[in-house]
């Protein structure tokens, strides 16, 4: 069979969750898209899809084959259009990435916005608090926070984000607000666990990190900040995680003559290969978009 048609056959019975839908969209026979991927199953030799009555549900190993196979059909698209002399036009399958909350406030409008001037692009967008490989995922454009390594990479700043310390009104109305970062071991503090979070409480140069004794340990960003909304505690994030808190006034920072250099904001593409026009299309709309952000 067909193997690059076999994998347009996956990608759709995935998107649709529905054999019978995607024949339809395929405008082939049922028993043809079963043939489809029982020949992939047989050619991988591992089950890619759980099936039952009222679902079809790709498994994990079906779900990373068909990310190979979303990237490979969009490479192929992208070498038929450079060769028919239309490369210039942004077209394909577009994966970028981006720390959880940033990518959720900030990236999501700006693909949503770019989806739109660009009808011909499909976005993809994955969402992690950890480094990705580009190359290895088959992203496309990363958004990074923090200092980069020395790599192949082309990275653009973007911007900057602080890290601080806040607490909600009502906390400071009852223990008062510390004055200087060997304060907050006399305070109730909300430790944030993430993969991409220091459990150390880092300041200026000059001082030490500060030895904390947390009363309470969060796995998300979001669920140390909606505990220090609640007046309960002090919680460390990025700026911008916060700033809608801040601006009205539900959060209040404390010991900001003694933060840390900002982190810086990067966009960031794999430097030396052929950049498609969707990717230096993205990028230029997302530079030119997070450099006006007030973060």
């Amino acid at each position: 069979m067909d193997r690059l048609q076999c994998m347009r056959v996956l990608v759709k019975v995935a998107e649709t969750a529905s054999f019978a839908q995607a024949a339809r969209q395929l405008h082939m026979s049922p028993p043809a898209v079963t043939r489809a991927i029982a020949f992939l199953e047989q050619a991988t030799g591992a089950r890619l899809f759980v099936r039952s009555t009222r679902s079809v549900k790709l498994t994990p190993s079906g779900s990373r084959y068909a990310d190979d196979c979303r990237r490979i059909l969009s490479d192929i698209d992208e070498a038929e259009a450079s060769a028919g002399g239309s490369h210039s036009t942004a077209s394909g399958m577009l994966t970028i990435t981006a720390p959880v909350l940033f990518g959720q406030i900030y990236i999501v409008p700006i693909m949503t916005d770019f989806l739109s001037m660009h009808p011909a692009v499909t976005g993809r967008v994955l969402l992690f608090d950890r480094m990705v490989n580009l190359v290895e995922e088959g992203i496309d454009v990363a958004i990074r926070i923090g200092h980069l390594q020395d790599s192949d990479q082309q990275a653009i700043k973007v911007g900057s984000v602080r890290r601080v310390v806040c607490g909600a009104p009502a906390y400071f109305k009852r223990h008062g607000e510390p004055a200087t970062p060997a304060d907050l071991a006399q305070h109730v503090t909300i430790v944030n666990t993430g993969s991409s979070a220091p459990l150390d409480w880092h300041f200026s140069p000059n001082h030490t990190p500060v030895k904390l004794h947390p009363r309470m340990y969060c796995n998300t960003v979001d669920a140390s900040i909606a505990a220090a909304v609640t007046g309960w505690g002090l919680s460390r994030t990025l700026s911008y995680q916060v700033a809608e808190h801040l601006a009205a006034g539900r959060l209040r920072i404390v010991l900001e003559d003694y933060e840390e250099e900002p982190l810086p904001i990067h966009v960031v593409h794999v430097e030396g290969r052929h950049v498609s026009a969707k990717t230096r299309a993205f990028v230029d709309v997302a530079v030119r978009k997070i450099k006006a952000l007030r973060l």
